[in-house]
C-alpha cells in the first residue's frame, strides 16, 4: 500500500512538470520583455531620482547616470516637509480603509440578512451612485464643508469617503452564495447580529476584504483633486500636494520632485504586492454562481 502511495506521487509530480519545449522559452521571453515595457516607467523614475541635477540634460545618460547619488532623497525632506505629508496620507489612507470595510461590511449584511421594507430601492439608490464621476458633485462638497468650516482639517479628508458604495456592492456579491439558514441557526443558539458579523461572516470574506483593503488604501493614498480643494497649509497637506509643489522650472527641482516621488510611491506598492492575490480573488468572488 505504501509503495502505491509513493508510485501515485511520483507519477502526480511527472504530471505536473510541463516539458521544457520551444514555445516554453518563447513564452517566457515574450513575458519578460513585456515585463520590461510596463516597468520602465517605474525604471526610469528610479534612474532618474538617483541623477545628479547637472546631468538631467545630458545626451550621454538619458537612462543610466554616470555619476548616480542618493543626496536627492536627503535633500526632499530638507526642501519640503515630506514627512508631514507622508504623515497625513498614512492617517486619511488608513482611516479611509478602516471606515469603509467597516461600512460595507454592515451594509453588506443588512442587505442580504436582515428584512425590511425597500430594501431592494435602497440597494438600488446606492448603485447608481456609481454612476455619477466625483468631479459632478465635487464643488457642491467643498461648499457644504466650507460653511461648516472643516476646511484645512484631515477629517475633512476623510468623512466624504467612509461609505464605498462600490465596496458594499462586491460584500453583497460575496455574501449572495452564503447560506441563510447558518444566520437563522446562530440566532436561535443566542448569536447577535454584531457576533455573526464579527466571528463568521468576516472570516469567511477574507479574500473581498483584502481586495477592499487595497483598493481603498490606494484610493485615498493617491487622492489628490479633493486635498487640493480643502487645504491650504503644509500642517494637512497630503503627499500628493505636497510633491507636486515640489516641482519648478529648474533642473534641481526636477529631480527632486522624482526622488519625492519614488518615496511616496513605497506604501502603495508595498500594499499593492501584499495584497495582490487577495484582489484578485475578492474581485471574482461571486461571479461564478454554483
Amino acid at each position: 500500500m505504501a509503495e502505491l502511495i509513493k508510485e501515485n506521487k511520483k507519477n502526480t509530480v511527472k504530471k505536473r512538470r510541463e516539458p521544457i519545449t520551444v514555445w516554453s522559452i518563447v513564452r517566457l521571453l515574450i513575458n519578460i520583455v513585456m515585463l520590461l515595457i510596463v516597468l520602465s516607467p517605474l525604471l526610469y523614475g528610479l534612474m532618474m531620482s538617483v541623477k545628479p541635477s547637472g546631468e538631467l540634460y545630458d545626451p550621454e545618460s538619458v537612462w543610466f547616470p554616470k555619476n548616480p547619488t542618493l543626496t536627492n532623497f536627503l535633500d526632499v525632506f530638507e526642501m519640503a516637509p515630506i514627512g508631514t505629508y507622508i504623515r497625513n496620507s498614512m492617517i486619511v489612507a488608513v482611516a479611509i480603509t478602516l471606515s469603509q470595510l467597516i461600512t460595507s461590511v454592515l451594509a453588506a449584511f443588512a442587505f442580504r440578512f436582515l428584512k425590511f421594507k425597500g430594501k431592494g430601492l435602497l440597494y438600488a439608490l446606492i448603485l447608481s451612485t456609481m454612476m455619477i464621476p466625483g468631479e459632478a458633485v465635487i464643488i457642491s462638497q467643498f461648499l457644504m464643508v466650507s460653511s461648516w468650516g472643516w476646511n484645512d482639517s484631515l477629517y475633512v479628508l476623510i468623512i466624504p469617503f467612509i461609505i464605498s458604495a462600490f465596496n458594499i456592492f462586491l460584500c453583497v456579491q460575496a455574501l449572495q452564495n452564503f447560506p441563510y439558514e447558518v444566520y437563522e441557526a446562530a440566532k436561535v443558539d443566542g448569536c447577535t447580529d454584531l457576533r455573526f458579523v464579527l466571528t463568521i461572516l468576516m472570516p469567511l470574506i477574507k479574500p473581498t476584504l483584502g481586495a477592499m483593503s487595497v483598493q481603498s488604501f490606494l484610493s485615498g493614498w493617491n487622492m489628490y483633486m479633493w486635498p487640493l480643494l480643502v487645504t491650504n497649509n503644509d500642517q494637512n497637506r497630503t503627499v500628493q500636494i505636497g510633491i507636486s509643489m515640489l516641482n519648478s522650472v529648474d533642473s534641481q527641482s526636477l529631480v527632486l520632485m522624482v526622488a519625492g516621488v519614488m518615496i511616496c510611491m513605497i506604501p502603495s506598492l508595498l500594499i499593492f504586492i501584499v495584497g495582490s492575490r487577495n484582489m484578485v480573488k475578492g474581485l471574482t468572488a461571486g461571479a461564478v454562481k454554483g
